[in-house]
């Protein structure tokens, strides 16, 4: 059974930081590449980061120097970092593992995180 579990979200005020952590289990993680989506009430579910296999990684414009997305494959955990939080980073975080263009996709069930003075 493949599961994705995120923690580290919470409240923080502008400005904050806060690390976000996916463990995964029920997979072969080194195959996977990993990443994290957001959604904000009434918006559609967006792209925040990806990580390869490889390492390589790709960020959406809005986050990029601000966030870094790693990987730990030993551990099959993915964080991402997240500094220098604005409001309009309110959303709820969803961890996604994926083999590109297979069949292979999976999401964890989202954490909270709130930036708000």
């Amino acid at each position: 059974q493949v599961q994705l579990v995120e923690s580290g979200g919470g409240l923080v005020q502008p400005g904050g930081s806060l690390r976000l952590s996916c463990a995964a289990s029920g997979i072969m993680f080194g195959l996977y590449t990993m990443g994290w989506y957001r959604q904000a009430p009434g918006k559609q579910r967006e792209l925040v980061a990806t990580i390869r296999t490889g390492g390589s990684t790709n960020y959406a414009d809005s986050v990029k120097g601000r966030f870094t997305i790693s990987r730990d494959n030993a551990k099959n955990t993915v964080y991402l970092q997240m500094n220098n939080l604005k409001p309009e980073d309110t959303a709820v975080y969803y961890c996604n593992a994926k083999i590109p263009q297979t069949p292979y996709d999976y999401w964890g069930q989202g954490t909270q995180v709130t930036v708000s003075s």
